[in-house]
């Protein structure tokens, strides 16, 4: 009998801590990333600007990644993603507010002509 495979989910941040919201859905082959946010450091760490999520697991298997699916534009869900796109590479799935937020954020670090940006209508 053949294996039937298994929805794996993977925290990659935001567990146990305000912030830093990421987690990985694994199916099969197949990777979808609920969020990517950052976290704004503890006043214990000095000389840090933000605290972003270790995406190596996706780097690692960013073949798979089949898109980003954000659920709203707060730092914390999204800000992330300019820091994780030149590693890590997928459509970004969200609301029309959302994926305003996004893109001016994308503007900023110059990368918005290159993310495929897809609207979500609910």
């Amino acid at each position: 009998m053949a294996k039937q495979p298994r929805l794996r989910a993977i925290p990659l941040g935001g567990l146990g801590e305000i912030g830093r919201n990421m987690m990985a859905l694994e199916y099969d082959e197949n990777i979808v990333v609920i969020d990517a946010g950052l976290m704004f450091p503890e006043e214990e760490m000095l000389g840090v600007d933000l605290v972003l999520p270790d995406v190596t697991y996706l780097q690692e298997r960013k073949e798979k990644v089949l898109g980003f699916l954000l659920t709203h534009g707060h730092e914390d869900h999204v800000g992330a993603l300019p820091y994780i796109l030149p590693k890590v590479s997928a459509p970004i799935y969200g609301s029309r507010l959302t994926l305003g937020f996004i893109k001016n954020r994308l503007k900023e670090h110059k990368l918005v002509e290159q993310v495929d940006l897809r609207e979500i209508k609910a």
